[in-house]
């Protein structure tokens, strides 16, 4: 990733793959997690994308996801049954073949040689059914491994014509996780460690967002880095109809920030409720 400068961060994007989760069979847990695993280290997720198991589909996301010059982590559909077509997609989109690496090649016979020393049988690599798991390590030609470091059967990175870096780990978090975690720290190194990002919000009562639309414009041309924001609700059942109205963005602005937009508020005929920092 020497194309991106350190403290530079390039945007950041996640996909999910699966018809379980679409169908509501499974919930989701890779979003909430990935937006914690980025928190922790002052990185925000820019895009979330979840897609079934149709190759047409996840070829086409896939195909945006190289081309954008995102760093992008894909979840799911890199096993070898007849519902995995992540690895095949990923080819397609870059219009490379699948090939046998030779890292995931090793690692999988380390694995298949794991499993029979525990079982207590013999280690038979030209077995059918062994010989059709190398197929988890059949990756788009010039593809790197992702260690995975609950059973070593790797993920792998490939990137795009465009500098898009796509990872593609397992649909289960157990295995997800930690190779997703193991990626951010790599890049961390790279980019060095971003500022802490937080944002502050105020209720407001008795206000429209078409009325406060230019100060919210002003405040973002008047501070670089900073996002204003606006939750409007009718029914809170706290606070009623109310504005939540707010900055978000580097810990050392946002005070500055949000004092500004605070001010700003005066000649309005609203009134200003609880304060929040998240």
């Amino acid at each position: 990733m020497n194309s991106h400068s350190q403290l530079t961060p390039p945007s950041i994007g996640i996909i999910i793959i699966g018809d379980e989760i679409l169908s509501g069979k499974r919930s989701d847990k890779h979003l909430p997690k990935f937006i914690e695993l980025l928190n922790e280290r002052g990185l925000q997720l820019a895009w979330a994308e979840y897609v079934g198991d149709s190759p047409e589909r996840i070829t086409q996301v896939l195909a945006r996801a190289f081309a954008s010059g995102d760093v992008v982590f894909s979840c799911g559909g890199i096993g070898a049954t007849p519902d995995d077509h992540t690895r095949q997609c990923a080819a397609q989109a870059l219009g490379l073949p699948l090939v046998l690496q030779e890292q995931a090649k090793a690692l999988i016979l380390e694995r298949m040689r794991d499993v029979a020393l525990e079982q207590g049988v013999a280690f038979e690599p030209d077995r059918n059914d062994n010989v059709h798991r190398l197929n988890m390590g059949t990756f788009p030609q010039g593809a790197q491994i992702i260690h995975n470091p609950y059973n070593k059967i790797p993920g792998f990175t490939c990137q795009g014509v465009q500098q898009g870096m796509v990872h593609f780990v397992p649909g289960f978090p157990v295995m997800a996780w930690p190779m997703m975690q193991d990626k951010l720290d790599a890049y961390c190194q790279t980019w060095g460690a971003a500022p802490k990002r937080i944002e502050k919000s105020v209720i407001v009562f008795g206000g429209m967002e078409a009325t406060l639309t230019p100060l919210m414009e002003r405040i973002e041309l008047q501070h670089a880095g900073i996002k204003v924001f606006s939750l409007p609700s009718v029914d809170h059942p706290k606070w009623g109809k109310h504005i939540e109205l707010g900055v978000k963005g580097a810990e050392d602005q946002i005070e500055t920030a949000f004092q500004a937009l605070k001010d700003g508020l005066k000649p309005f005929s609203v009134e200003l409720g609880p304060e929040m920092v998240r």
